[in-house]
């Protein structure tokens, strides 16, 4: 096996939190507060269902391939020829998005803190840093997420501090145009979501699979009400004008002041929102770096972890000319792009190979003699 490292289902549970929040939890106010107005608060309950969806699909997947991550069993699946094309295909798609992440990591850091530092000096600090931790093997990731995603997640425990100038009657009236404005608001977040396939690409590692479905759900439980209360903390803050802001969570530490003192939190918000972003990065990064070792057969994938850190850095440059163009790409393609690749062709995968084993299975009991 390529990888000797393992992790709990726990620690499993803690990576993918990061994966699907740790972006999402900067933008998704402003995204879901174009379409669902005071009712933003309801389209991340919306957006999880395809998370639960895409997790049911890959599990299954699981339950006919224990030992092998989705590179492959895909090739069990439609046959090796196929099955080398959709791989590549997949790493291609893991290739892009890391990129995608570390752009957008480094615009809200460059934006917010260091205006005048060269985009590529972030980006390529936070590869190598990922690099570093990919290359001491999942195991190692596992025990990363453990230390900082709790860390990662003590800015939003600080809201009780703005108690003061939240005004709830800003989310008044609840559903005043029906349903359809949170479920539009659900589309661009409902993409983040589908990001718990990379559960696959992590479950032969596990040490206690049994419980894998129960963190998984915690995890994207925990996700959902998260972004949910981000959006409400948002709405309360700033109504309906939250829409005009680019990072209103960002923002919204901002106005945190006691005594003229307890003020100015928003180095504390960046350092502990990098250490999220971190181990989203390291988790694309990780299985991008595994899913090439496994398409090429090799024996080992740590000589390939800075050869693509490169690349990813590369493609971070070449993602966009403009964080307007990078904003207008995550709103209108990114809703469609990463749940097609995320959770509708593994969808079909789950299918063939239920026909299959069907298939097979009355193959064999037609040809058994004591059958």
């Amino acid at each position: 096996m390529i990888e000797k490292g393992k992790i709990s289902s726990f620690q499993m549970a803690v990576m993918i939190v990061p994966t699907v929040i740790a972006t999402a939890v900067l933008i998704v106010p402003a995204i879901t507060g174009k379409h669902a107005g005071r009712d933003m608060w309801i389209s991340p309950i919306w957006a999880s269902l395809n998370g639960y969806f895409t997790m049911f699909i890959v599990f299954r997947l699981h339950k006919y391939f224990p030992k092998e991550s989705f590179i492959q069993y895909s090739e069990h699946i439609i046959g090796r020829l196929l099955g080398k094309v959709l791989g590549f295909v997949y790493l291609l798609f893991f290739l892009h998005i890391c990129g995608i992440i570390c752009r957008e990591s480094a615009d809200f850091v460059i934006t917010s803190f260091l205006p005048k530092t060269p985009k590529i000096v972030v980006i390529g600090g936070l590869v190598l840093v990922c690099a570093f931790a990919v290359r001491g093997g999942v195991e190692v990731l596992g025990r990363l997420a453990q230390l900082f995603v709790p860390l990662f997640l003590l800015p939003p425990l600080m809201f009780f501090l703005l108690i003061p100038d939240l005004k709830t009657e800003n989310m008044f009236p609840i559903m005043e145009y029906g349903l359809m404005p949170s479920i539009l608001g659900a589309v661009v977040p409902q993409a983040w979501f589908s990001e718990v396939f990379l559960i696959s690409m992590l479950l032969p590692f596990v040490t206690d699979r049994e419980k894998g479905g129960k963190w998984g759900n915690i995890a994207l439980l925990f996700s959902m009400l998260l972004l949910v209360f981000t959006n409400f903390v948002c709405i309360f803050l700033f109504g309906e004008t939250v829409t005009s802001l680019s990072y209103p969570l960002f923002t919204a530490f901002r106005y945190i002041s006691i005594a003229d003192f307890f003020q100015h939190l928003e180095s504390f918000v960046i350092a502990n929102w990098l250490l999220g972003a971190f181990i989203k990065v390291a988790v694309f990064f990780y299985a991008f770096v595994l899913g090439t070792a496994q398409w090429m057969h090799l024996s080992d994938y740590r000589s390939l972890v800075f050869p693509l850190g490169v690349l990813v850095t590369l493609f971070s440059i070449w993602s966009s000319s403009s964080g307007q163009e990078l904003s207008h790409f995550l709103g209108t393609i990114i809703p469609f792009y990463i749940p097609f690749l995320m959770t509708f062709i593994p969808m079909l995968l789950l299918l063939i190979a239920i026909i299959r084993k069907k298939f097979i299975d009355k193959k064999q009991k037609d040809t058994d003699p004591s059958g």
